[in-house]
């Protein structure tokens, strides 16, 4: 019983310092397997082929741009499966609109709490205007850049593709100056086009 107890505040403990939304319905379209992509609502061998191939997606636009063959509400439900997480911070409102049953309402509301400082600032405020079960929906196509030189294991864990042997290099070259210097240093374990995926969820503040 207590072992389990501890699990279960490890896992709390985790969601609530993870700076990037919880991914259990909605893949990243940088890092799904080709087998993952098929399997999605309007997608074909060769479509999915396309998405590896042209990956890393700097943004959701880069990846709507080649979905343009899809018709817009093709492209809706295949959002409700595949993304491009955008940043809170900074994302353009047509970033935000590409978010499946986002309107300007709720478009607006995600700029008005800027800037963000944990997940649990937003889920607190988009609360506000839309139940929980909404806002952890709204959650998956997220995230807030973490600290290099303070984030957790379990903040840069929640970056996605991330695991063990790259949460050692990213905390092995702390403290960081510069991101030259985060390119630099990733830079001999991953491709410079992994390295600028990375770099999408990291800030030195």
């Amino acid at each position: 019983m207590r072992n389990m107890l501890v699990a279960v505040i490890m896992v709390l403990s985790s969601a609530l310092s993870a700076q990037v939304g919880n991914h259990q319905n909605v893949l990243d379209a940088n890092t799904a397997s080709e087998k993952e992509l098929v399997a999605l609502p309007h997608m074909t061998a060769t479509l999915a082929k396309t998405i590896v191939d042209r990956r890393p997606f700097a943004s959701i636009k880069d990846l709507d741009a080649l979905l343009k063959g899809l018709t817009p509400q093709q492209r809706a439900e295949l959002y409700g499966r595949l993304f491009v997480a955008i940043n809170l911070n900074t994302a353009p409102r047509e970033e935000i609109l590409l978010i499946p049953g986002v309107g300007a309402r709720i478009a607006h509301e995600f700029e008005e709490y800027r800037p963000y400082k944990m997940l649990a600032q937003f889920r607190k405020e988009i609360g506000k205007y839309v139940d929980q079960k909404e806002v952890a929906r709204l959650e998956e196509y997220v995230f807030i850049p973490i600290n290099l030189n303070t984030a957790t294991d379990a903040d840069i864990l929640s970056i996605p593709g991330m695991g063990q042997r790259m949460l050692h290099e990213f905390k092995e070259y702390r403290p960081y100056k510069s991101m030259e210097q985060f390119r630099r240093e990733i830079g001999k374990y991953v491709s410079k086009q992994e390295v600028a995926r990375l770099e999408r969820y990291v800030t030195i503040n």
